[in-house]
Protein backbone atom coordinates (compact mmCIF):
# COMPACT_ATOMS: atom_id res chain seq x y z
CA UNK A 1 0.00 0.00 0.00
CA UNK A 2 1.26 3.68 -1.02
CA UNK A 3 2.76 5.55 2.57
CA UNK A 4 0.22 8.18 0.90
CA UNK A 5 -2.87 5.96 1.80
CA UNK A 6 -1.23 4.15 4.71
CA UNK A 7 -1.12 7.82 6.44
CA UNK A 8 -4.73 8.28 5.29
CA UNK A 9 -6.06 5.12 6.52
CA UNK A 10 -4.30 5.58 10.21
CA UNK A 11 -5.76 9.16 10.23
CA UNK A 12 -9.50 8.48 9.44
CA UNK A 13 -8.83 5.31 12.38
CA UNK A 14 -7.61 8.05 14.59
CA UNK A 15 -10.46 10.85 13.96
CA UNK A 16 -12.81 7.58 14.27
CA UNK A 17 -11.19 7.03 17.60
CA UNK A 18 -11.60 10.43 18.73
CA UNK A 19 -14.88 10.69 17.99
CA UNK A 20 -16.28 7.60 19.51
CA UNK A 21 -14.49 9.12 22.52
CA UNK A 22 -15.82 12.32 22.54
CA UNK A 23 -19.41 10.68 21.73
CA UNK A 24 -18.85 8.56 25.33
CA UNK A 25 -17.61 11.28 27.12
CA UNK A 26 -20.95 13.10 26.29
CA UNK A 27 -22.99 10.17 27.13
CA UNK A 28 -21.32 10.13 30.21
CA UNK A 29 -21.94 14.22 30.91
CA UNK A 30 -25.53 13.78 30.04
CA UNK A 31 -25.63 10.34 32.73
CA UNK A 32 -23.98 12.97 35.45
CA UNK A 33 -26.12 15.92 34.49
CA UNK A 34 -29.62 13.37 34.55
CA UNK A 35 -28.08 12.62 38.55
CA UNK A 36 -27.98 16.29 39.29
CA UNK A 37 -31.30 17.37 41.04
CA UNK A 38 -32.81 21.30 41.66
CA UNK A 39 -35.59 22.32 43.91
CA UNK A 40 -38.50 24.21 42.41
CA UNK A 41 -36.80 27.56 43.82
CA UNK A 42 -33.27 27.29 42.32
CA UNK A 43 -35.11 26.18 38.91
CA UNK A 44 -38.05 29.33 39.20
CA UNK A 45 -34.71 31.80 39.42
CA UNK A 46 -34.24 30.57 35.55
CA UNK A 47 -36.63 32.37 34.01
CA UNK A 48 -35.59 35.38 31.30
CA UNK A 49 -34.60 34.56 27.47
CA UNK A 50 -31.43 34.70 28.13
CA UNK A 51 -31.53 32.13 31.21
CA UNK A 52 -34.43 30.19 30.59
CA UNK A 53 -35.03 26.45 32.44
CA UNK A 54 -37.84 24.25 32.18
CA UNK A 55 -39.09 21.42 33.45
CA UNK A 56 -40.52 18.45 31.62
CA UNK A 57 -41.71 15.66 33.04
CA UNK A 58 -39.83 15.55 36.39
CA UNK A 59 -36.68 16.27 34.28
CA UNK A 60 -34.57 19.80 34.01
CA UNK A 61 -33.64 21.56 30.96
CA UNK A 62 -31.63 24.44 29.87
CA UNK A 63 -32.76 25.85 26.87
CA UNK A 64 -31.09 28.92 26.78
CA UNK A 65 -28.94 28.88 23.87
CA UNK A 66 -31.92 27.62 22.06
CA UNK A 67 -34.25 30.86 23.04
CA UNK A 68 -32.80 32.56 19.87
CA UNK A 69 -33.57 30.19 17.91
CA UNK A 70 -36.64 28.36 18.95
CA UNK A 71 -39.11 28.19 15.68
CA UNK A 72 -42.11 29.73 17.87
CA UNK A 73 -40.36 32.50 19.26
CA UNK A 74 -40.84 33.76 22.65
CA UNK A 75 -43.19 31.14 22.98
CA UNK A 76 -40.20 28.84 24.77
CA UNK A 77 -39.82 30.48 27.68
CA UNK A 78 -43.52 31.89 28.27
CA UNK A 79 -43.37 29.63 31.28
CA UNK A 80 -39.88 29.53 31.87
CA UNK A 81 -38.77 28.28 35.30
CA UNK A 82 -41.71 26.28 35.84
CA UNK A 83 -43.29 23.35 34.74
CA UNK A 84 -43.96 23.03 30.97
CA UNK A 85 -44.95 19.35 30.14
CA UNK A 86 -48.13 19.91 29.09
CA UNK A 87 -47.58 23.11 26.90
CA UNK A 88 -44.21 20.90 25.33
CA UNK A 89 -46.39 18.49 24.24
CA UNK A 90 -48.88 19.87 22.76
CA UNK A 91 -46.86 22.25 20.67
CA UNK A 92 -44.36 20.39 19.37
CA UNK A 93 -44.58 17.40 16.73
CA UNK A 94 -43.27 14.01 18.22
CA UNK A 95 -39.67 13.46 16.88
CA UNK A 96 -38.82 16.98 18.62
CA UNK A 97 -38.99 14.92 21.86
CA UNK A 98 -35.40 13.21 20.80
CA UNK A 99 -33.70 16.79 20.71
CA UNK A 100 -34.32 17.31 24.27
CA UNK A 101 -31.33 15.16 25.89
CA UNK A 102 -29.11 17.67 24.76
CA UNK A 103 -30.38 20.54 27.09
CA UNK A 104 -30.88 18.13 30.23
CA UNK A 105 -28.84 19.61 33.10
CA UNK A 106 -30.54 17.23 35.97
CA UNK A 107 -33.84 16.11 37.71
CA UNK A 108 -36.34 18.19 39.69
CA UNK A 109 -35.91 17.36 43.50
CA UNK A 110 -38.99 16.16 45.29
CA UNK A 111 -38.79 16.95 49.06
CA UNK A 112 -38.43 13.88 51.68
CA UNK A 113 -42.03 14.77 53.06
CA UNK A 114 -44.87 17.56 52.89
CA UNK A 115 -43.54 21.07 52.56
CA UNK A 116 -46.11 23.65 54.12
CA UNK A 117 -46.21 27.09 52.04
CA UNK A 118 -43.90 25.89 49.58
CA UNK A 119 -44.09 25.92 45.88
CA UNK A 120 -45.23 22.66 45.94
CA UNK A 121 -48.65 23.36 46.91
CA UNK A 122 -48.91 24.87 43.17
CA UNK A 123 -47.34 22.19 41.26
CA UNK A 124 -49.67 19.63 39.42
CA UNK A 125 -49.17 16.39 37.44
CA UNK A 126 -50.91 14.28 35.60
CA UNK A 127 -50.99 10.22 34.84
CA UNK A 128 -49.51 11.07 31.32
CA UNK A 129 -49.76 8.09 29.04
CA UNK A 130 -46.61 8.69 26.51
CA UNK A 131 -46.11 5.42 25.18
CA UNK A 132 -46.60 4.57 21.98
CA UNK A 133 -49.40 2.89 21.67
CA UNK A 134 -50.62 5.63 24.20
CA UNK A 135 -53.93 7.87 23.03
CA UNK A 136 -52.15 10.95 22.52
CA UNK A 137 -49.03 9.40 20.77
CA UNK A 138 -51.05 7.99 18.63
CA UNK A 139 -53.58 10.67 17.92
CA UNK A 140 -50.65 12.55 17.45
CA UNK A 141 -48.93 10.33 15.01
CA UNK A 142 -51.80 10.51 12.74
CA UNK A 143 -52.64 13.78 12.66
CA UNK A 144 -48.60 14.72 11.46
CA UNK A 145 -48.95 11.91 8.88
CA UNK A 146 -52.04 14.26 7.25
CA UNK A 147 -50.15 17.37 7.20
CA UNK A 148 -47.27 15.36 6.07
CA UNK A 149 -48.96 13.39 3.45
CA UNK A 150 -50.82 16.56 1.97
CA UNK A 151 -47.75 18.76 2.31
CA UNK A 152 -49.25 21.28 4.39
CA UNK A 153 -47.89 23.53 6.95
CA UNK A 154 -50.46 23.29 9.84
CA UNK A 155 -48.75 26.85 11.43
CA UNK A 156 -49.72 28.59 8.77
CA UNK A 157 -52.82 29.43 5.79
CA UNK A 158 -52.95 31.82 3.47
CA UNK A 159 -56.44 32.66 4.33
CA UNK A 160 -55.36 34.12 7.42
CA UNK A 161 -54.12 37.18 5.64
CA UNK A 162 -57.38 38.14 4.09
CA UNK A 163 -59.54 36.84 6.77
CA UNK A 164 -57.41 39.36 9.33
CA UNK A 165 -57.09 42.29 6.27
CA UNK A 166 -60.48 41.96 6.30
CA UNK A 167 -61.63 41.95 9.94
CA UNK A 168 -58.80 45.18 10.39
CA UNK A 169 -60.71 46.89 7.78
CA UNK A 170 -64.26 46.27 9.26
CA UNK A 171 -62.91 47.85 12.42
CA UNK A 172 -61.44 50.72 10.92
CA UNK A 173 -64.14 51.58 9.50
CA UNK A 174 -66.93 50.80 12.16
CA UNK A 175 -65.03 53.06 14.42
CA UNK A 176 -65.46 55.61 11.82
CA UNK A 177 -68.79 55.52 11.28
CA UNK A 178 -69.60 55.14 15.36
CA UNK A 179 -67.93 58.65 16.52
CA UNK A 180 -67.83 59.98 12.86
CA UNK A 181 -69.84 58.84 10.20
CA UNK A 182 -73.11 59.16 10.75
CA UNK A 183 -75.55 62.06 12.80
CA UNK A 184 -78.54 59.48 12.97
CA UNK A 185 -78.48 58.11 16.06
CA UNK A 186 -80.17 54.23 14.81
CA UNK A 187 -76.85 53.95 12.04
CA UNK A 188 -74.41 55.03 15.25
CA UNK A 189 -76.16 52.08 17.29
CA UNK A 190 -75.79 49.92 14.32
CA UNK A 191 -71.98 51.21 13.68
CA UNK A 192 -71.12 50.71 17.41
CA UNK A 193 -72.74 47.02 17.40
CA UNK A 194 -70.38 46.66 14.23
CA UNK A 195 -67.40 47.72 16.30
CA UNK A 196 -67.99 45.65 18.98
CA UNK A 197 -68.29 42.60 17.01
CA UNK A 198 -64.94 43.31 15.13
CA UNK A 199 -63.21 43.83 18.12
CA UNK A 200 -64.43 40.17 19.56
CA UNK A 201 -63.14 38.86 16.23
CA UNK A 202 -59.33 40.25 16.75
CA UNK A 203 -59.68 38.29 20.09
CA UNK A 204 -61.35 34.80 18.54
CA UNK A 205 -59.58 35.07 15.44
CA UNK A 206 -56.41 37.24 14.50
CA UNK A 207 -55.01 37.15 18.12
CA UNK A 208 -56.16 33.98 19.25
CA UNK A 209 -53.88 31.99 16.83
CA UNK A 210 -51.02 34.43 16.64
CA UNK A 211 -50.34 34.46 20.42
CA UNK A 212 -51.01 30.37 20.17
CA UNK A 213 -48.10 30.66 17.28
CA UNK A 214 -50.59 29.20 15.48
CA UNK A 215 -50.46 31.72 12.72
CA UNK A 216 -47.27 32.43 10.62
CA UNK A 217 -43.74 31.17 10.47
CA UNK A 218 -42.68 34.72 10.76
CA UNK A 219 -42.05 35.38 14.15
CA UNK A 220 -42.43 39.43 13.54
CA UNK A 221 -45.83 39.03 12.02
CA UNK A 222 -46.96 37.19 14.34
CA UNK A 223 -46.20 39.18 17.30
CA UNK A 224 -46.97 42.03 15.65
CA UNK A 225 -50.50 40.38 15.13
CA UNK A 226 -50.73 38.76 18.60
CA UNK A 227 -50.82 42.85 19.28
CA UNK A 228 -53.88 42.95 17.68
CA UNK A 229 -55.98 42.51 21.03
CA UNK A 230 -53.54 45.48 22.51
CA UNK A 231 -54.87 47.78 19.61
CA UNK A 232 -58.73 47.27 21.42
CA UNK A 233 -57.59 47.76 24.95
CA UNK A 234 -56.19 44.13 26.28
CA UNK A 235 -53.08 42.99 26.69
CA UNK A 236 -51.98 39.84 24.55
CA UNK A 237 -49.33 39.75 27.62
CA UNK A 238 -51.33 38.96 29.79
CA UNK A 239 -53.43 37.04 27.87
CA UNK A 240 -50.92 34.41 27.36
CA UNK A 241 -50.21 34.01 30.70
CA UNK A 242 -54.06 33.51 31.73
CA UNK A 243 -55.23 31.09 28.68
CA UNK A 244 -51.50 29.69 27.41
CA UNK A 245 -49.90 29.26 30.83
CA UNK A 246 -53.23 28.41 33.00
CA UNK A 247 -56.45 27.64 31.02
CA UNK A 248 -54.71 25.39 28.32
CA UNK A 249 -52.43 23.66 31.07
CA UNK A 250 -55.36 23.04 33.43
CA UNK A 251 -58.26 23.19 31.94
CA UNK A 252 -61.82 23.09 34.31
CA UNK A 253 -59.18 22.25 37.19
CA UNK A 254 -60.33 24.22 40.54
CA UNK A 255 -57.70 26.60 41.92
CA UNK A 256 -55.13 25.83 38.45
CA UNK A 257 -57.57 26.55 35.85
CA UNK A 258 -57.21 30.98 35.92
CA UNK A 259 -60.80 30.92 33.67
CA UNK A 260 -62.30 29.09 36.68
CA UNK A 261 -60.94 31.32 39.61
CA UNK A 262 -63.08 32.64 42.14
CA UNK A 263 -63.19 34.61 45.50
CA UNK A 264 -64.88 33.62 48.30
CA UNK A 265 -67.44 35.13 48.15
CA UNK A 266 -67.86 35.68 44.28
CA UNK A 267 -70.51 36.68 41.79
CA UNK A 268 -70.58 33.16 39.91
CA UNK A 269 -69.71 29.38 40.46
CA UNK A 270 -68.17 27.49 37.96
CA UNK A 271 -68.27 23.84 39.49
CA UNK A 272 -69.18 22.17 42.64
CA UNK A 273 -65.73 22.19 44.33
CA UNK A 274 -66.17 25.63 44.73
CA UNK A 275 -67.37 27.90 47.51
CA UNK A 276 -71.20 28.62 46.79
CA UNK A 277 -73.63 31.04 48.10
CA UNK A 278 -77.70 31.35 48.31
CA UNK A 279 -77.43 33.89 45.88
CA UNK A 280 -76.18 31.43 43.26
CA UNK A 281 -79.19 29.71 42.63
CA UNK A 282 -79.98 32.84 40.46
CA UNK A 283 -76.10 33.01 38.65
CA UNK A 284 -77.92 31.62 35.35
CA UNK A 285 -79.98 34.60 35.22
CA UNK A 286 -77.67 37.27 36.02
CA UNK A 287 -74.99 35.90 34.97
CA UNK A 288 -76.06 36.47 31.42
CA UNK A 289 -76.18 40.22 31.44
CA UNK A 290 -72.63 40.57 33.45
CA UNK A 291 -70.47 39.02 30.62
CA UNK A 292 -71.18 41.53 29.05
CA UNK A 293 -68.54 43.47 31.52
CA UNK A 294 -65.91 41.44 30.15
CA UNK A 295 -64.13 43.41 27.70
CA UNK A 296 -64.36 46.33 30.09
CA UNK A 297 -63.12 44.60 32.91
CA UNK A 298 -60.47 43.25 31.14
CA UNK A 299 -59.03 46.82 29.59
CA UNK A 300 -59.73 48.49 32.76
CA UNK A 301 -58.66 46.67 35.77
CA UNK A 302 -58.13 43.25 35.10
CA UNK A 303 -54.67 43.69 32.92
CA UNK A 304 -53.62 46.49 35.70
CA UNK A 305 -54.42 44.11 38.54
CA UNK A 306 -52.32 41.34 37.19
CA UNK A 307 -49.14 43.24 36.47
CA UNK A 308 -49.58 44.79 39.98
CA UNK A 309 -49.88 41.66 41.35
CA UNK A 310 -47.38 39.64 39.95
CA UNK A 311 -50.55 36.54 39.37
CA UNK A 312 -53.62 35.98 37.36
CA UNK A 313 -55.23 33.54 40.47
CA UNK A 314 -52.94 30.64 40.84
CA UNK A 315 -50.82 31.54 37.53
CA UNK A 316 -47.67 33.26 37.69
CA UNK A 317 -47.10 36.07 35.41
CA UNK A 318 -43.96 35.46 33.95
CA UNK A 319 -40.96 38.53 33.85
CA UNK A 320 -41.68 40.84 30.91
CA UNK A 321 -39.05 41.50 28.28
CA UNK A 322 -38.46 45.37 27.79
CA UNK A 323 -40.04 44.79 24.63
CA UNK A 324 -43.06 43.27 26.13
CA UNK A 325 -43.14 45.72 28.70
CA UNK A 326 -42.74 48.84 26.23
CA UNK A 327 -46.40 47.63 23.95
CA UNK A 328 -47.78 46.50 27.22
CA UNK A 329 -47.82 50.13 28.53
CA UNK A 330 -47.42 52.05 24.57
CA UNK A 331 -50.43 50.21 23.27
CA UNK A 332 -52.29 50.61 26.44
CA UNK A 333 -51.49 54.87 25.93
CA UNK A 334 -52.74 54.20 21.95
CA UNK A 335 -56.24 52.13 22.90
CA UNK A 336 -56.79 55.22 25.21
CA UNK A 337 -56.06 58.22 22.90
CA UNK A 338 -57.66 56.88 20.05
CA UNK A 339 -61.15 55.50 21.93
CA UNK A 340 -61.51 57.52 24.46
CA UNK A 341 -59.53 60.67 23.89
CA UNK A 342 -60.07 61.27 20.32
CA UNK A 343 -63.76 60.76 20.10
CA UNK A 344 -63.83 63.59 23.08
CA UNK A 345 -62.32 66.16 20.97
CA UNK A 346 -63.45 65.84 17.16
CA UNK A 347 -66.36 64.06 17.38
CA UNK A 348 -69.48 65.68 16.58
CA UNK A 349 -71.66 63.94 19.15
CA UNK A 350 -72.29 65.28 22.79
CA UNK A 351 -70.36 63.28 25.19
CA UNK A 352 -73.28 61.28 26.88
CA UNK A 353 -74.11 59.98 23.08
CA UNK A 354 -70.01 59.36 22.45
CA UNK A 355 -70.23 57.36 26.21
CA UNK A 356 -72.85 55.27 25.33
CA UNK A 357 -71.64 54.41 21.63
CA UNK A 358 -68.29 53.19 23.44
CA UNK A 359 -70.16 51.12 26.41
CA UNK A 360 -72.21 49.50 23.79
CA UNK A 361 -69.47 48.43 21.52
CA UNK A 362 -67.91 47.05 24.65
CA UNK A 363 -71.02 45.02 25.93
CA UNK A 364 -71.33 43.38 22.36
CA UNK A 365 -67.26 42.51 22.38
CA UNK A 366 -67.83 40.62 25.89
CA UNK A 367 -70.71 38.73 25.52
CA UNK A 368 -69.71 37.72 22.14
CA UNK A 369 -66.42 36.66 23.88
CA UNK A 370 -67.83 35.03 27.15
CA UNK A 371 -70.57 33.23 25.11
CA UNK A 372 -68.65 31.40 23.26
CA UNK A 373 -65.78 30.87 25.15
CA UNK A 374 -68.01 29.39 28.02
CA UNK A 375 -69.91 27.05 25.41
CA UNK A 376 -66.30 25.04 24.87
CA UNK A 377 -65.93 24.37 28.71
CA UNK A 378 -68.50 25.38 31.32
CA UNK A 379 -71.11 22.81 30.19
CA UNK A 380 -72.96 19.99 31.98
CA UNK A 381 -72.03 17.88 29.72
CA UNK A 382 -68.05 18.04 30.38
CA UNK A 383 -65.78 16.85 33.05
CA UNK A 384 -64.16 19.03 36.11
CA UNK A 385 -61.11 16.69 37.32
CA UNK A 386 -60.02 17.07 40.73
CA UNK A 387 -56.50 18.01 42.12
CA UNK A 388 -55.71 15.34 45.25
CA UNK A 389 -52.59 15.96 47.49
CA UNK A 390 -49.57 13.44 47.26
CA UNK A 391 -47.49 12.51 50.47
CA UNK A 392 -44.80 15.01 49.07
CA UNK A 393 -46.81 18.45 49.44
CA UNK A 394 -47.66 18.97 45.61
CA UNK A 395 -51.07 17.60 43.76
CA UNK A 396 -51.60 15.44 41.22
CA UNK A 397 -54.85 14.98 38.77
CA UNK A 398 -55.62 11.36 38.16
CA UNK A 399 -55.89 11.28 34.83
CA UNK A 400 -54.15 11.61 31.28
CA UNK A 401 -53.23 15.23 30.38
CA UNK A 402 -54.96 14.65 26.88
CA UNK A 403 -57.41 12.66 27.19
CA UNK A 404 -58.77 15.23 30.30
CA UNK A 405 -58.53 17.58 27.29
CA UNK A 406 -61.39 16.14 25.32
CA UNK A 407 -63.24 15.43 28.73
CA UNK A 408 -63.33 18.96 29.75
CA UNK A 409 -64.14 20.46 26.06
CA UNK A 410 -66.67 20.46 23.63
CA UNK A 411 -67.28 21.40 20.09
CA UNK A 412 -70.78 22.96 18.67
CA UNK A 413 -71.86 23.18 15.61
CA UNK A 414 -69.52 20.62 12.96
CA UNK A 415 -69.48 21.38 9.73
CA UNK A 416 -70.35 25.00 9.81
CA UNK A 417 -68.26 27.34 7.67
CA UNK A 418 -70.01 30.10 9.31
CA UNK A 419 -69.39 29.13 13.19
CA UNK A 420 -65.77 28.13 12.36
CA UNK A 421 -65.26 31.53 10.94
CA UNK A 422 -67.17 33.42 13.43
CA UNK A 423 -66.08 32.07 16.52
CA UNK A 424 -62.22 31.94 15.19
CA UNK A 425 -62.41 27.98 15.22
CA UNK A 426 -63.74 27.75 19.21
CA UNK A 427 -66.68 25.24 17.55
CA UNK A 428 -63.67 23.20 17.63
CA UNK A 429 -62.64 23.29 20.77
CA UNK A 430 -61.27 19.56 21.39
CA UNK A 431 -59.49 19.63 18.34
CA UNK A 432 -57.72 23.32 19.30
CA UNK A 433 -56.76 22.17 22.63
CA UNK A 434 -55.20 18.74 21.46
CA UNK A 435 -53.34 20.58 18.99
CA UNK A 436 -53.19 24.67 19.88
CA UNK A 437 -50.40 25.59 17.71
CA UNK A 438 -52.42 24.47 14.44
CA UNK A 439 -54.18 27.53 12.53
CA UNK A 440 -57.74 26.78 12.86
CA UNK A 441 -58.07 26.88 9.12
CA UNK A 442 -57.37 23.10 9.23
CA UNK A 443 -59.64 22.50 12.37
CA UNK A 444 -62.47 20.71 10.03
CA UNK A 445 -60.06 18.15 8.50
CA UNK A 446 -58.32 16.46 11.47
CA UNK A 447 -61.83 16.69 13.49
CA UNK A 448 -62.62 13.34 12.00
CA UNK A 449 -59.28 11.77 13.27
CA UNK A 450 -59.78 13.41 16.31
CA UNK A 451 -62.87 11.81 16.63
CA UNK A 452 -62.16 8.27 15.59
CA UNK A 453 -59.17 8.07 17.53
CA UNK A 454 -61.18 9.10 20.87
CA UNK A 455 -63.66 6.30 20.19
CA UNK A 456 -61.05 3.67 19.48
CA UNK A 457 -59.41 4.80 23.14
CA UNK A 458 -62.84 5.03 24.73
CA UNK A 459 -62.34 9.20 25.03
CA UNK A 460 -65.72 11.17 25.52
CA UNK A 461 -65.74 13.15 23.12
CA UNK A 462 -68.50 16.01 23.47
CA UNK A 463 -70.33 18.08 20.98
CA UNK A 464 -73.08 19.91 20.64
CA UNK A 465 -75.41 19.80 16.85
CA UNK A 466 -75.92 23.93 17.16
CA UNK A 467 -74.52 26.86 19.17
CA UNK A 468 -77.55 27.02 20.95
CA UNK A 469 -77.76 23.95 22.34
CA UNK A 470 -74.12 24.26 23.79
CA UNK A 471 -76.09 27.73 25.43
CA UNK A 472 -78.88 26.03 26.72
CA UNK A 473 -76.27 23.65 28.25
CA UNK A 474 -74.08 26.60 29.64
CA UNK A 475 -76.74 28.08 31.57
CA UNK A 476 -78.45 24.46 32.68
CA UNK A 477 -74.85 24.33 34.20
CA UNK A 478 -74.85 27.57 36.06
CA UNK A 479 -78.39 26.73 37.44
CA UNK A 480 -77.05 23.06 38.50
CA UNK A 481 -73.90 24.11 40.50
CA UNK A 482 -75.63 27.78 41.78
CA UNK A 483 -78.79 25.35 43.09
CA UNK A 484 -76.19 22.71 45.07
CA UNK A 485 -74.38 25.89 46.59
CA UNK A 486 -77.49 27.21 48.06
CA UNK A 487 -78.25 23.69 49.48
CA UNK A 488 -74.88 23.22 50.74
CA UNK A 489 -75.34 26.11 52.82
CA UNK A 490 -78.77 25.59 54.01
CA UNK A 491 -77.79 21.99 54.92
CA UNK A 492 -74.30 23.92 56.70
Amino acid sequence: MAPDAERFKDELAAEESRQAGLASRRKVKQADNVQKQYSLQEIAGHDKPDDCWLIIRGKVYDVSTWVSKHPGGSMIFVKAGRDCTQLFDSYHPLYVRKMLDKFCIGRLERPASKVPDSEWAQYLEFCDDQSDSGFYTTLKQRVEAYFKSNNINPRYHPGMIIKSVLLLAGFVASFYATFFGFTTMGLNLVAAVLMGSFAAQFGMSIMHDANHGAYTESLGLGYVMSLTLDLVGASSFMWRQQHVVGHHAYTNIDNYDPDMRVDDPDVRRCSNAQPGQSYHKYQHLYLGVLYGLLALKSVFLDDFKAFFDGHIGTVRVARMTPLESACFWGTKAFYFLYMLVLPAVYSPHPGWKIALLYVLSQLITGWTLALLFQVAHLVDEVDYPQAKPTADGHNRVEFDWAKAQVATTADFCPGSFFWLHFSGGLSYQVEHHLFPGFCHFYYPAIAPIVRQTCTEFDVPYHCFPTFWEGLKSHFKHLQKVGLAGFELRLDG
